[in-house]
């Protein structure tokens, strides 16, 4: 029953929508690269029930050869002599396996050099990296990959505008309690405003009036009494420093 619905999905999502082809590429393509990439791991690491590197003479033939051989025959194959099916639908995965073994030493071939293990190897997980999502690409279609997109720009928008009302009523109420810098500042970046609007309120305020209780004023009354005496004396200070410096001087 399994297999079944999976037989059913894949002729739905992928053979009647044309796109087999680039999901056999795809599948082939990870895959070789997959196993490539293992083998090169497990014959650094000295297993010894796996099998070494190919030598020829003396000379170590890079799978990158294998690749590039594949390549070229099945590119040619799928190109030029377009077998019908299921030889197409075999040239195409022999395709990707060639594309997967040449690409896993990208490296190599753009520095002319065995960097497989050195820094510069990570090019060649880039390069597997920027294929692979091509192809997934290809896969899905452009116009499902618009469709998500579009989806993704509603989705935004209503958070950004959820995000300035949100903004809008929290520098109302900073308003409302009269702090009118964090009002201000609030309708650039809202979360600034949230210190002013769950404080108290100045005792003068409309929020006071309306939305305070005489002990809830009185309270208002007593901090912002405080506030005021702190900033007076500052003020006293820095003129008291000011003037013992004018005198110095």
């Amino acid at each position: 029953m399994i297999l079944a619905s999976i037989g059913s999905l894949y002729q739905r999502a992928i053979e009647d929508t044309g796109r087999e082809p680039e999901f056999l590429f795809l599948v082939s393509f990870l895959l070789s690269f997959g196993f490539i990439r293992t083998s090169a791991h497990m014959i650094r690491a000295q297993v010894r029930w796996w099998p070494g590197n190919v030598e020829v003479g003396g000379t170590h033939i890079h799978h990158l050869v294998w690749g590039i051989l594949l390549l070229l025959v099945f590119g040619y194959v799928g190109a030029v002599v377009d077998p019908a099916s299921p030889w197409h639908e075999l040239a195409i995965i022999l395709f990707g396996v060639g594309a997967g073994l040449t690409l896993d030493e990208f490296a190599l071939w753009l520095n002319l050099r065995d960097v497989y293990w050195e820094k510069e190897g990570r090019r060649s997980i880039d390069a597997v990296i920027v294929v692979a999502a091509l192809s997934g690409l290809a896969v899905v279609g452009f116009g499902a990959w618009v469709e998500v997109a579009d989806k993704v720009e509603r989705e935004v928008f209503a958070i950004v505008g959820s995000a300035g009302l949100v903004g809008v009523v929290i520098a109302l109420v900073n308003a409302a309690k009269e702090k009118w810098w964090m009002a201000l500042a609030t309708l650039f970046i809202w979360p600034v405003g949230l210190v002013g609007a769950v404080r108290l309120a100045k005792p003068t305020s409309l929020w006071a009036h309306h939305l305070y209780s005489e002990s809830k004023r009185e309270r208002a009354r007593e901090r912002f009494a405080k506030k005021g005496g702190k900033r007076r004396w500052w003020r006293r200070k820095g003129a008291g420093r000011g003037g013992a410096a004018h005198e110095g001087s």
